[in-house]
């Protein structure tokens, strides 16, 4: 199992801010999963400061011992943001203030405009650009046009498929999307709505480098342990 574990820590933010507490805290959180062996760290800036809080990104860039994802909405505030910080990778994500969660894809053949000139901008910064995008394979090739180097595919629907037959008919859209960036020279990941139940299909596409997951680790963490829930999520991964 050659992929990357990506924990999203923005849930312990959640946790903190429903209290505009000083804990839990998810700085302390992210070194504890990559004790536990997690390979990089993701979280998701938004605009509205729901849960990670830019504090939260400037210590993080200090303290984060392996890879550092900044998931962030294409504007210029954000890519400003970016700049100052230096992550090691940008995931430029769709976001809109009355969702719960990220529900889709970005638009990237109708924000084309706006996604080229911040992934210039973020390269020209020495950062690696990845765009979240839905297992589309025109998605995939205006992707590759907009200059990104990566790609996360938005595993939404396979995660949420009602039956077999649509979660397989979702799971080859994901190989196949997977498969299409290979070929066009991008990095893969995958994401959203990952768990200990339905995770091990997707880790087992092998042009998946990277896959980011966050509710499901921190749900375990909240009950067994931060160390315990990272390390379960990558025995699945490997297939032990």
């Amino acid at each position: 199992m050659g992929q990357r574990l990506g924990v999203n820590v923005d849930h312990v933010a959640t946790l903190r801010q429903a209290r505009r507490a000083a804990y839990p805290d998810p700085v302390t959180a992210a070194a504890l999963a990559e004790a536990a062996g997690a390979g990089q760290i993701t979280i998701h800036l938004r605009e509205d400061r729901r849960h990670i809080q830019d504090r939260d990104l400037k210590i993080l860039r200090e303290t984060c011992q392996t890879l550092l994802n900044l998931e962030m909405a294409a504007t210029q505030e954000m890519v400003k943001i970016a700049y100052e910080v230096k992550p090691d990778l940008v995931t430029l994500v769709p976001e809109r203030r009355e969702e719960l969660t990220t529900e889709g894809g970005l638009d990237v053949t109708g924000q084309r405009e706006s996604l080229a000139q911040a992934v210039r901008h973020l390269r020209d910064g020495d950062i690696t650009v990845s765009l979240f995008i839905d297992p589309d394979l025109d998605a995939v090739r205006a992707s590759h046009k907009l200059g990104a180097d990566r790609i996360e595919i938005h595993t939404g629907r396979y995660c949420e498929a009602r039956n077999a037959k649509e979660r397989t008919r979702e799971l080859m859209r994901v190989v196949d999307a997977a498969r299409a960036g290979s070929k066009l020279g991008l990095g893969v990941a995958a994401g959203h709505g990952l768990n200990y139940d339905n995770v091990q299909p997707i880790a087992r596409i092998d042009e998946i480098d990277e896959l980011n997951i966050g509710h499901a680790i921190i749900a375990r963490a909240v009950l067994v342990g931060m160390d315990r829930a990272v390390r379960d999520m990558l025995r699945l991964m490997r297939g032990d």
